[in-house]
C-alpha cells in the first residue's frame, strides 16, 4: 500500500501540538508490556553518555538540533540527538547496561521510528536528498558503542513520517474536536447549587485568579464549606481562557480522592474526562504474577490491543467517556484483556482531570509531572488537605538503609558481589560512632560511604544484567534502597539529616527530610498554578517555608460561616495526658465521656494520640460505661472496615467512636447534622519528644527560628483542630468539643483555635 499524501503545511485551523517521542509511542509501540527488572540508566547516567558519546565526535559534530514539522493540525516538535555532517548521519543515542541482543524487539522498534522521523525532519530543514539514521546504543558500564545504521533517501524518510502522521491524524483530529467542545461546555459551566455556600465564593474567586494570573494559592478555609467544589468548579472554568491542558486533584487520602470524583458528579461537566488513578496493588488484576507477557496474560500483547482499549474507553459522545472510575477501568480492560493498571497510566494523556495521590505530582519519580515536562502541558494543580504534604513531602525525599538486609544480602551474595558488598560492609562501620546509641547524628554523608554504595550498586547492576533469572528479592531491595540513598546523598544539604538509629546488634542510616522545599520547588514551577487548600494551614509562614512556595504566591484565610453560638469549647484543665501521667487519666477521661452522653445522648468522636492509649480508655469504658455503644479503630483497618465505621454514625444515632488523633478519621469525613454531636480531643497531638524530633527542632531552630513550635506545637495542634472541626460542619449543626489535656487553658495554645470559637469553658 502506497504511503498517504501529505497535507498541506499551509493548513488553516487549530494546531494540534505533539512531541516526536509522544507521536511514536502512540504510532509504533507494540507487543507487550515487560516491566520486568532492569537495571536501566538513571536520567543523570543518561545525560553522562550522552555526553560521552558526542565527545567522542569530529569536530563540527552537531548536538541537540531543534527539529519541528507539519503534517495538516499536527505540529511535531522535537530533538535530535546529534548530526555528523562529514558522514551525514543522523544520531538517535540511548544508553543501556548489560547485553544488548536482550533487549525486547518492540524497544527497537520504537527507536527506529524515532530516529526515521527526526531524520525526515533534518532533510525537510536542511534540504537533504538521502541520509544515514543510526542508533548509537551506549553502554554506560563497558562504556562501548553499538552502532546500527541505515541509508535512507528522504522521499523514503517522508513516506514513513506521513504513514505515521497519517495514523495519529484521526486521533488527533478527535482530540482536537474534543478539546473545542470541551472548552466550550467549561465556557458555559454553571455552578452545581443555586447557590455558594457561605465562604465558598471567596475561595472561588480566589482559585480563578490564581490560574488566570499563573500563581500559587494556599488558602485556609473551614471545614464544611465545600472546598472540593469551591476549587473544582473555578478551575475548569478557567481552562479555556487560560489554556488549561489538565487539571490534576490531588489528595492524601481515599476519601479526598473519592470526594474529587463526587463533585466532578455534581457539576456534570460533559464532555470533561476525569479520570482515577489508584495504587497498582488496588488495580491488579493477577497480584501474584510478573508483570509481563510471559507470566501474565493481561501484559501479552498489551500494546497491540492498547488502540483498542483506548478508543473505547474516550469513545466520543459516550457518557461513560466522562468518568474513567477505577471501575470503568477495569470494566474496559477486562472487555479488551489488558492490565487496568497500565491502561489507566495510558488515558493520563488524554484526560482532562486526574485525581489521585500526592506522589503522582510531587514524588521524585511521580507520572504526572514527568508527563508535564516532557509535553509541556499547561496544568492547573489542586492540593486537598494540603497540611498533609509537610508530612508526605518529607517521607518522597528520606531513604533508609537496613544493616540486618545489608548482612543478609552478604551472606548469600554470588562470588562477583562479595567485594564490594564488603566495602560498604566496612564504610558503614566507620561512619559510625565507636559507642553505638539509639540514636546518632552523623552531620554529612561521608564520600567513604557513597563510593563504596556506588561501587556497590554499579557490581549488581552488572551481574543483575547478565543474570538469566530474575533477581533475589532481597538482593534487589537493598539494590533500590542503595539508588535512592545515594541519590538523596547527592543532594544532602541542611534540608536534611544524616543519622543513625541501633536497634540491638543492627543500626538503620538515615537520609531524613526535614524541609522538602527545596525538592517540591520545581513541582510549582511546573504547573500554572497550583492551589493548596485546608482548614489547617496556620501559620502561614510555616507552610509557605516548609513547602517552599513561590515568594509571589498568595495567601487567603476565609472566614467561617459559623458562629460562636454553635459550639460548646470545654477544656478539662485537671486532666494531663502526658505520657508520664497516662495511666492516671484514663479514669478521669472515662467519666468525662460518660457525663456528657448522660447529658446530650447521641453519636461523640474520642480522639487519642496513639492506639495503645485508645485500647486503655476503651477497655476501661466497656467496663465503666457499659450501657453507652461504643466502637473503636483498629490498626490497619481496610476500606471496608474503615465504611463501617463511619456508616455507625447514623442520623439520630447513639454511641461513640474511639479513633487515633491524625489518623484516618481525624480528618477528610463529614458528619453533619445529628450524626455527629460532639469530639473528646485526649491530646495536644505534639509529637513524641525524642532524640529525632529533637535533631529536628534544633533544626528548625537554627533554619526558622521558633524550633519548638516547628517541630511539636504547630504540627500538633494541627491535628487537633482537624479532629475538632469534624463537629460543625454546616450552619445548621451544634456540637460540644471537650479539650482533655490542662495546656489547652494556655494562652499560646488557645491562640491556635479558630477564631469563630468561643471562649472555651
Amino acid at each position: 500500500m502506497s504511503a498517504p499524501e501529505p497535507l498541506v503545511a499551509s493548513h488553516i485551523g487549530p494546531i494540534y501540538q505533539v512531541a516526536v517521542r509522544e507521536l511514536c509511542e502512540f504510532t509504533a509501540k507494540q507487543g507487550d508490556l515487560d516491566v520486568r527488572f532492569t537495571p536501566a540508566p538513571s536520567a543523570s547516567e543518561g545525560m553522562a553518555g550522552h555526553t560521552t558519546v558526542a565527545g567522542r565526535r569530529p569536530n563540527g559534530y552537531e548536538r541537540e538540533i531543534t527539529l519541528t514539522g507539519q503534517y495538516g493540525p499536527l505540529h511535531l516538535r522535537g530533538r535530535a540527538d546529534g548530526y555528523d555532517a562529514a558522514r551525514n548521519q543522523l544520531e538517535e543515542i540511548k544508553t543501556h547496561r548489560g547485553d544488548l541482543s536482550r533487549q525486547p524487539e518492540n524497544h527497537r522498534h520504537l527507536h527506529w521510528a524515532q530516529a526515521r522521523i527526526y531524520g525526515w525532519l533534518l532533510c525537510q530543514q536542511r534540504g537533504l536528498e538521502e541520509l544515514n539514521v543510526a542508533l548509537v546504543y551506549f553502554d554506560i558500564v563497558s562504556q562501548k558503542e553499538t552502532v546500527l545504521s541505515e541509508r535512507h533517501s528522504a522521499a523514503a524518510l517522508e513516506a514513513f513520517f506521513n504513514e505515521q502522521c497519517a495514523a495519529f491524524l484521526a486521533w488527533a483530529e478527535q482530540e482536537l474536536v474534543h478539546r473545542r467542545t470541551r472548552d466550550a461546555a467549561l465556557a458555559q459551566l454553571s455552578f452545581a447549587h443555586a447557590q455558594f455556600r457561605p465562604g465558598q465564593r471567596d475561595l472561588a474567586e480566589a482559585v480563578f485568579k490564581a490560574a488566570s494570573t499563573g500563581r500559587c494559592l494556599l488558602a485556609q478555609a473551614p471545614t464544611g464549606i465545600g472546598k472540593t467544589l469551591g476549587t473544582l468548579f473555578p478551575l475548569l472554568k478557567a481552562c479555556a481562557a487560560q489554556g488549561l491542558d489538565k487539571v490534576f486533584y490531588l489528595a492524601a487520602r481515599t476519601p479526598g480522592r473519592q470526594l474529587a470524583l463526587d463533585a466532578m458528579y455534581t457539576l456534570k461537566a460533559q464532555p470533561v474526562r476525569t479520570l482515577e488513578l489508584v495504587a497498582r496493588d488496588k488495580a491488579c488484576v493477577y497480584p501474584d504474577r510478573a508483570c509481563h507477557g510471559g507470566s501474565c496474560p493481561l501484559a501479552q500483547g498489551f500494546y497491540d490491543r492498547l488502540p483498542a482499549a483506548r478508543a473505547h474507553a474516550l469513545q466520543p459522545g459516550l457518557k461513560e467517556a466522562g468518568s474513567l472510575t477505577q471501575a470503568r477501568i477495569q470494566q474496559v480492560a477486562a472487555a479488551h484483556e489488558i492490565c487496568p493498571y497500565y491502561l489507566s497510566q495510558e488515558l493520563t494523556r488524554w484526560a482532562d482531570v486526574v485525581v489521585g495521590d500526592y506522589n503522582y505530582f510531587f514524588d521524585s519519580s511521580a507520572l504526572l509531572y514527568a508527563l508535564t515536562q516532557r509535553n509541556q502541558w499547561q496544568v492547573g494543580v489542586l492540593v486537598d488537605e494540603a497540611h498533609n504534604l509537610v508530612e508526605r513531602g518529607r517521607g518522597m525525599y528520606s531513604a533508609s538503609l537496613d544493616q540486618a538486609t545489608l548482612k543478609d544480602v552478604r551472606k548469600h551474595a554470588p562470588a562477583p558481589l562479595k567485594r564490594s558488598l564488603t566495602r560498604v560492609a566496612n564504610a558503614w562501620r566507620k561512619t559510625l560512632p565507636e559507642t553505638a546509641a539509639p540514636y546518632t547524628e552523623l552531620g554529612d554523608p561521608p564520600s567513604t560511604l557513597t563510593s563504596a554504595l556506588q561501587e556497590a550498586i554499579a557490581a549488581i547492576t552488572e551481574y543483575l544484567t547478565g543474570a538469566e533469572q530474575g533477581a533475589d528479592s532481597t538482593l534487589q531491595r537493598f539494590y533500590f534502597d542503595a539508588l535512592r540513598f545515594t541519590a538523596l546523598a547527592d543532594s544532602f544539604s541542611e534540608h536534611s539529616l544524616f543519622d543513625a538509629t541501633q536497634d540491638g546488634r543492627n543500626s538503620s542510616l538515615n537520609l531524613r527530610n526535614v524541609v522538602p522545599a527545596p525538592f517540591l520547588r520545581t513541582r510549582f514551577a511546573a504547573a500554572r498554578s497550583v492551589t493548596l487548600f485546608s482548614a489547617t494551614l496556620s501559620p502561614h509562614h510555616y507552610f509557605s517555608g516548609l513547602l517552599g512556595l513561590p515568594d509571589n504566591h498568595v495567601w487567603l484565610d476565609v472566614p467561617a460561616p459559623f458562629s460562636p453560638d454553635q459550639v460548646d469549647v470545654r477544656i478539662a484543665p485537671h486532666i494531663s495526658t502526658r505520657y508520664t501521667h497516662r495511666a492516671a487519666s484514663v479514669a478521669p477521661i472515662v467519666q468525662l465521656i460518660g457525663e456528657q452522653y448522660a447529658r446530650q445522648p447521641g453519636n461523640y468522636l474520642a480522639f487519642f494520640s496513639s492506639f495503645e492509649y485508645l485500647q486503655q480508655v476503651a477497655d476501661a469504658f466497656d467496663v465503666g460505661q457499659p450501657d453507652i455503644p461504643y466502637w473503636r479503630q483498629d490498626r490497619g483497618m481496610d476500606e471496608a472496615s474503615r465504611t463501617r465505621f463511619i456508616d455507625r454514625f447514623e442520623d439520630g444515632g447513639r454511641g461513640v467512636g474511639f479513633a487515633v488523633l491524625g489518623g484516618v478519621f481525624g480528618e477528610g469525613i463529614d458528619l453533619p447534622g445529628d450524626r455527629l454531636i460532639g469530639a473528646f480531643v485526649a491530646t495536644l497531638g505534639l509529637p513524641q519528644v525524642n532524640a529525632i524530633n529533637e535533631q529536628i527542632r534544633q533544626r528548625m531552630h537554627v533554619l526558622f527560628g521558633a524550633g519548638y513550635d516547628y517541630a511539636y506545637t504547630w504540627p500538633g495542634m494541627q491535628k487537633v483542630v482537624q479532629a475538632a472541626g469534624r463537629v460543625i460542619r454546616t450552619p445548621h449543626d451544634k456540637g460540644t468539643i471537650h479539650l482533655i489535656d490542662d495546656r489547652f487553658g494556655r494562652a499560646e495554645i488557645q491562640a491556635l483555635f479558630p477564631s469563630w470559637w468561643p471562649a472555651p469553658r
